[in-house]
């Protein structure tokens, strides 16, 4: 066998070893995504009736703590990425406001943890938890 490769070009032989390359098939978003209703982390994928639904980064997140009283309840907005059928746009999605794109409307349902008083420091973005419904 040794005979053999040292009798074939440099090209040849990486010609005949490529081709026993396995490629595998790359998923869509929708054989990764979670069933809809989950709450999802930054970075994962969830289905949102016909679209998936992925929260990329929390934009802000200025609601009011939990155990505190506030003149403003301020807002909780996530850059989300929306897969659909030959399409994907990104939008930022502010908490309990419906947004539409391509007739499919959803909305970004909720946002855990809530902020707490005297902590001192921003949830970490590892911690915190989406939901997304279609409207």
């Amino acid at each position: 066998m040794n005979t053999l490769f040292r009798h074939l070009s440099p090209t040849l032989l990486l010609a005949a070893l490529s081709a026993c390359a396995v490629i595998p098939d790359t998923p869509s978003p929708e054989s990764v995504a979670l069933p809809q209703g989950t709450p999802v982390a930054l970075g994962q994928a969830v289905t949102v009736g016909t679209v998936v639904a992925t929260p990329m980064e929390v934009v802000e997140d200025s609601r009011c703590p939990i155990n505190a009283r506030c003149v403003w309840a301020g807002r909780l907005v996530v850059k989300t990425r929306i897969d659909g059928p030959g399409w994907r746009d990104t939008a930022d999605l502010t908490l309990g406001e419906p947004w539409s794109t391509h007739d499919v409307v959803l909305a970004l349902t909720s946002g855990e943890p809530g902020r707490m008083a005297g902590e001192g420091q921003e949830t970490p973005k590892e911690a915190y938890r989406f939901t997304y419904e279609a409207r």
